[in-house]
């Protein structure tokens, strides 16, 4: 991970750093082995260092299997936007800058 504006989850830190977050957070759930998670990675670097407003965060689904699970995430990339510890909003698929800018901005 080249930003250190980007918060690597875990089962242990996801309730402090998502649910109990004072911003909107961004949640990429992703794997090691996914084309189209690792071509959108420069992309979630460049909000993070950009976007004050919210956080971004990521899951390795294969290390955080539960929490995947409870979330409903059966496909990666998936990106849930949570507000106020609860899911505002979800994302399917790689996408351009322009679509998570407008992600984010109706959202958060």
């Amino acid at each position: 991970m080249s930003s250190e504006n980007i918060v690597e989850l875990t089962e242990e830190n996801f309730d402090s750093a998502v649910l109990r977050s004072p911003k909107p957070v961004l949640v990429d759930f992703w794997a090691e082995w996914c084309g189209p998670c690792r071509m959108v990675a420069p992309v979630l670097d460049e909000i993070a260092d950009q976007n004050e407003g919210v956080q971004i965060a990521k899951l390795n689904v294969d290390e955080n299997q539960d929490l995947a699970m409870k979330y409903g995430v059966s496909s990666i990339p998936t990106f849930i936007l949570f507000k106020g510890g609860e899911v505002a909003d979800r994302m399917l698929g790689a996408m351009p800058k322009t679509a998570f800018e407008s992600f984010i901005s109706k959202n958060a």
